[in-house]
């Protein structure tokens, strides 16, 4: 068989599978502590070694893909907050960043202060429409300048003074790539270049200054932030299928939702946005996890209203249990009972967020009523009972009191043996083998 391996490098654990290229098909996977203490080769090769066991087929091309040691941390500087810089927020989440900084309008010593204060990887430079505005972009971009920056920066504002930019931000001594304009005019969003630009910067800037690895082989493996090789699978599968999908991926720190829409007449109009409509979305909730942020779902579902009366106080001490150790696993039927239920709160709010567009800055929110597949992802649902990782879907499916308009005839998956990532890694190279892969895993073709 013409096989390959895809491996994510994960915060908590390392995750490999072996897929065919020729079919599609999922041969085998295993998964091992992500060693982010030592070595986090260590894992990676463990895991891998567990999923080609027994296998004879030599040398095996590698796809990885890594959120260990925080991921891509992104700062967006923008020409005014409502709409360049929340087109900037917009385009870092869907390239896979966690968005730690946005800053909007003429820079000054405090925000100097304030953007290294929050210790970016990468900082996205936007402002101005093409042929538009061009003096916050100057003037942000010679203040880094001045000011010695040294992280590195993607330029993707107005088009018109890029190259002059470019130069300046260069001789300084500021590592920069340009890229086209995130908004090159009002209501038109492009994010593909500038997403491609910060996957570009985070592989050979980022990837390898986290210190994860002693060498310099784990920054040559590593082809994509996970979120953004997730996104890609999430769009792979979306035009495999041919119409809308929402996947939830709740981890331990973060709870991820992803979407696809159909671009149509909605986009028109007075009720057209501003910023534009991302149609491939990504959001990212800080507060909500199933370990270290476990308290912040029992907050945001009070908040919510999601609680039933005398449960608040219970759920909050367990999930200060689930804070204060990672790497807690639950015991006992009590236990898992609770795993399940703020799993199921994480991934309700945290699609209600997405789907009202407080996460995504979009004032008309995302219009989900036409999802056909609502995948699952995370380890507490792909090691859960099939009846509970059901149960987790059902409730956000279910929620009838979220503001927002449910998927009219969505069916749930969860994707058990984690082949979004996978999708996503192979898609570049081996487009055939991501859709089959996807297909056959979640699309139930």
């Amino acid at each position: 068989m013409n096989l390959a391996v895809c491996a994510d490098v994960g915060s908590t654990y390392t995750k490999a599978a072996v897929v065919d290229l020729d079919g599609g098909r999922l041969v085998a996977a295993a998964a091992a502590p992500t060693t982010v203490g030592t070595d986090v080769l260590h894992g990676l090769d463990t895991a891998v070694g567990a999923a080609t066991a027994g296998l004879t087929a030599g040398d095996l091309p590698w796809y990885v893909c890594s959120s260990a040691g925080g991921g891509l941390r992104l700062a967006v500087i923008g020409y005014e907050p409502l709409v360049t810089a929340q087109a900037g927020r917009r385009v870092g989440l869907s390239a896979g960043a966690n968005v730690v900084h946005v800053a909007a309008g003429r820079l000054g010593a405090a925000d100097l202060t304030a953007l290294r204060a929050a210790r970016p990887d990468v900082v996205l430079l936007v402002g101005g429409t093409d042929g538009g505005d061009a003096d916050t972009l100057t003037h942000n971009a010679t203040r880094l300048a001045r000011a010695r920056w040294r992280v590195p920066v993607v330029l993707a504002g107005n088009t018109d003074v890029r190259d002059d930019l470019h130069a300046l931000l260069a001789a300084a001594g500021v590592p920069v790539t340009a890229a086209d304009n995130v908004l090159p005019r009002i209501g038109v969003l492009a994010p593909a270049p500038a997403r491609a630009a910060i996957r570009e910067v985070f592989l050979r800037h980022v990837i390898g200054g986290k210190k994860l690895s002693r060498g310099s082989r784990f920054a040559r493996l590593v082809r994509a932030a996970t979120p953004d090789a997730v996104l890609t699978g999430v769009e792979v599968l979306a035009d495999a299928l041919g119409g809308d999908l929402a996947v939830v991926d709740v981890g331990g720190a973060t709870t991820d939702v992803y979407s696809v829409l159909t671009p149509d007449e909605r986009d028109t109009g007075p009720s057209q946005e501003v910023t534009g409509t991302l149609w491939r979305a990504r959001t990212v909730e800080g507060d909500l996890g199933m370990r270290w942020s476990a308290p912040g779902v029992v907050r945001a579902a009070a908040e919510e209203r999601l609680l039933a009366a005398g449960e608040e106080d219970d759920l909050a001490a367990a999930a200060a249990v689930r804070a204060a150790d990672p790497g807690y696993l639950p015991a006992g039927d009590a236990d898992r009972a609770a795993d399940r239920r703020i799993a199921a709160l994480a991934a309700t709010v945290a699609l209600r967020r997405h789907a009202r567009g407080a996460a995504t800055g979009e004032r008309a929110g995302r219009d989900l009523r036409d999802v056909k597949l609502m995948v699952g992802s995370g380890g507490v649902l792909r090691h859960a009972a099939p009846g509970d990782a059901a149960g987790v879907l059902a409730a956000v499916l279910g929620d009838h009191a979220g503001g927002w308009p449910l998927p009219r005839a969505a069916r749930p998956v969860v994707d058990v043996d984690y082949v979004l990532a996978a999708g996503g890694l192979l898609a570049a190279d081996h487009p055939d083998a991501a859709a089959a892969l996807l297909r056959r895993h979640l699309g139930g073709v």
